[in-house]
């Protein structure tokens, strides 16, 4: 009874990655679309970017800040 669960599980999903690469074949751009959030406009527009350009801008800007031991009276 489970596999026949799982097998029609199995041709759903199959039928949707179908449907995906036809609609992605036969569409105006023959491309996958962008998703990544760094190229959103409406994104760029509010001033936000990716973890992993975060990452990078606050690494190039990082500035190490100098600890004092404070001195024993």
């Amino acid at each position: 009874m489970i596999g026949i669960y799982f097998i029609i599980i199995i041709v759903i999903i199959g039928l949707a990655f179908l449907g995906l690469g036809i609609s992605t074949f036969f569409g105006k751009k023959k491309k996958f679309p962008d998703i990544h959030i760094g190229k959103n406009k409406a994104m760029k527009e509010r001033g936000i970017s990716c973890a992993a350009t975060t990452d990078h801008l606050e690494r190039t800007n990082y500035k190490p800040i100098e600890i004092k031991k404070a001195e024993n009276k």
